[in-house]
């Protein structure tokens, strides 16, 4: 299933915190275990990755890293 492009037509500019929060999320592990990493809460993390999902118009966070790779920000 393709991946959305959000934001073609608009720049997106993820900061360095959005794009590290990403490329853990990459790793695999889950929310919790990122959310220690990053020293969040799981419930901030859960939030930001929404904010980040809604900034690209893509729908989960997976959506959002496969974005960000494609892009070689993460």
């Amino acid at each position: 299933m393709p991946v959305p492009e959000g934001g073609k037509n608009l720049p997106v500019n993820l900061t360095d915190d959005e794009l590290q929060l990403l490329a853990e999320i990459a790793t695999g592990v889950t929310t919790d275990v990122a959310a220690r990493r990053l020293e969040l809460s799981a419930r901030t993390l859960r939030r930001r990755l929404r904010a980040i999902c809604d900034e690209l118009g893509v729908n989960t966070p997976i959506e959002a890293v496969v974005w960000a790779a494609r892009k070689q920000l993460i």
